[in-house]
Formats: structure tokens, C-alpha cells, sequence
């Protein structure tokens, strides 16, 4: 009998990127013979009591989701139902949170950037705390790096050059969680995005930009099709495997030694990119491993 899913994507928000990303798993989904519907996280309301819990949704609740948002509250309430979500909900929410990222990476003793994490503060005081900048310029140098905690395609994360610079970045972030981290200077307006899936990697593109630090498309950088090195691959299977992720993205900085350097891990990579250059379409891969799990998990 085959398996049905649900794709969930963010209804509210705008352009039609995400729906592309859900769309390319559903007919992924589709090709392997599984039955599987995109649905709007809007659309499915949670409900619990002291002697409920629940959705308020006609829908039969479904062999497997795949979660392509970030509503961590709704995906949540899909495993306390006791539906498979892939990814996980605590794998989303720690790849959305940057800072508990890093703190896991380092754990495991993987390459990443050196980091310091910001004091939590409260916005509402009128006078504002900062932290020691003279210690953290000793630590990290200049330029570093400053990056919030929560944000996509490289617009929280930026390069400051000195120390009133970094003064007025931290101000101006003051209530947010955010960090300081080393700039790597080898990888100025370079990276590599690697798609990870289960425990391989099945493609992977080299991004480059020419004015800007980031090499994120978004900000205006250039994508190739890119076979990295056995090196690479390992780093980035070692990360999804530190956080749990059954797929995702993973972004590496070329180190100065020839070495690769973790940047983050989004455990929803936009794949249409990827695709686009590489003629991958890493749904496929996505989907088998998660229609295998579905099985093993059932016999």
C-alpha cells in the first residue's frame, strides 16, 4: 500500500520560492507512488486541552510530513500525534537558531568559526549594557563578523571594520540574540553549498560573488556546479549528522590551509538552485529517504 504525505509550506509569505520547494518534493514524492498533497501551515490550526490534543482539520492524518517551515509549534503537534516529520522539529529549530547551531557543531569538534555569543539583554532598558569590545576585538580580530542569531539568505550577518563600527552594530541589535565571530578571509565572496541526504551528499554548487563578502545568491552571487572533495563531503555529513537532519543544506567557507570551515546549516535548503545548475533534483534523493524510513520504521 503506498504511503501518503503531506508537504506543509508557509502560506503568508510572499513569492512563489517556497511553494517551489514544496512543489518539487511533492512531485518527487508523486514519482515514487507515494500519495503525497501540499498544505499550508495556515491551514491547520493546533488544538489541546487537559483531555485533547489535536488539529482542526476534516484531513486524515497522513504516513509522513515533510515540514518545510519553520512553525516549530505546528510540526510539534504533528509528532505528538504521532506522524513522522522530516525534519524533525527539533532539528528545525536548532538549525533556525544559529547560535544553538554552533554550540552543537562545537560539541562535536567540528571546524567552525571562532564565536562569541552576545549576553542576552532586554530591550526595554534605557540604558544599554554592552559587552566588553575590547576583549572580543583581542579574541577575533578586525573585521569580524556579527551575526544574528535568526535570519535567511545572508541579510542578518555583516562585516564590520572597526571598533565603532562594531559599537554601533551592537547597539543597533541591542534585544536580539546575535554573536561576534572571526572573519574567515580566505573565503571573501566564496563559499559551497553541499545538499546532504541521509548520509551522502548527492550535489553540491560553488558560490561566488565579486562585491560582496557573502556569496549568497540573494545577494547578488553566482552559482556553478561543483564536485567537492572528499574532505568537504566529510565536514558536511559530520554536521547534518551533529544536528540530527535527515537532509539539508550545508555551507562551507574555504579555510586558509586548504581546510573547509562549517557556516551554517539550513535543514531547508531551497533546492531549485541547485537543480538549475547542477541538474540534480535532490527531491528524489530526499524523498527515497524518507519513504525508507517510513517503511523500516513500520516493519
Amino acid at each position: 500500500m503506498s504511503k501518503t504525505g503531506w508537504i506543509i509550506y508557509n502560506g503568508n509569505l510572499p513569492g512563489n520560492k517556497f511553494l517551489d520547494f514544496a512543489e518539487m518534493i511533492r512531485d518527487a514524492a508523486n514519482r515514487l507512488g507515494s500519495n503525497a498533497q501540499i498544505i499550508k501551515n495556515n491551514d491547520l490550526l493546533t488544538l489541546f486541552g487537559d483531555k485533547q490534543i489535536g488539529l482542526l482539520s476534516e484531513s486524515e492524518l497522513p504516513d509522513y510530513i515533510v515540514f518545510t517551515d519553520k512553525d516549530i509549534y505546528l510540526a510539534r503537534q504533528l509528532e505528538l500525534l504521532g506522524v513522522p516529520v522530516f525534519n524533525s522539529s527539533h532539528v528545525i529549530e536548532t538549525s533556525d537558531d544559529k547560535i544553538a547551531t554552533y554550540q552543537i557543531l562545537a560539541k562535536h569538534q567540528l571546524p567552525i568559526p571562532k564565536t562569541i555569543v552576545a549576553p542576552k539583554v532586554f530591550y526595554s532598558r534605557k540604558e544599554k549594557y554592552l559587552p566588553d569590545l575590547d576583549t572580543i576585538i583581542e579574541q577575533l580580530g578586525l573585521p569580524m563578523i556579527v551575526k544574528e542569531a535568526f535570519g535567511s539568505f545572508g541579510e542578518q550577518v555583516y562585516l564590520v571594520h572597526s571598533k565603532e563600527e562594531l559599537k554601533e552594530k551592537v547597539i543597533e541589535l541591542y534585544g536580539k540574540p546575535f554573536m561576534f565571530q572571526e572573519f574567515v578571509h580566505s573565503s571573501f565572496g566564496k563559499d559551497l553549498r553541499i545538499q546532504v541526504v541521509g548520509n551522502r551528499v548527492v550535489a553540491a554548487m560553488k558560490r561566488t560573488a565579486n562585491h560582496d563578502f557573502r556569496a549568497n545568491v540573494t545577494a547578488g552571487g553566482n552559482i556553478e556546479a561543483f564536485e567537492p572533495s572528499e574532505q568537504a563531503k566529510k565536514v558536511a555529513i559530520s554536521a547534518a549528522k551533529a544536528i540530527g537532519a535527515d537532509f539539508c543544506g550545508v555551507d562551507l567557507l574555504y579555510g586558509s590551509d586548504g581546510d573547509f570551515i562549517i557556516c551554517e546549516i539550513n535543514s531547508n535548503a531551497h533546492i531549485r538552485n541547485l537543480y538549475n545548475c547542477s541538474g540534480i533534483n535532490a527531491a528524489d534523493a530526499i524523498m527515497e529517504h524518507i519513504l525508507k524510513a517510513v517503511r523500516d520504521k513500520n516493519d
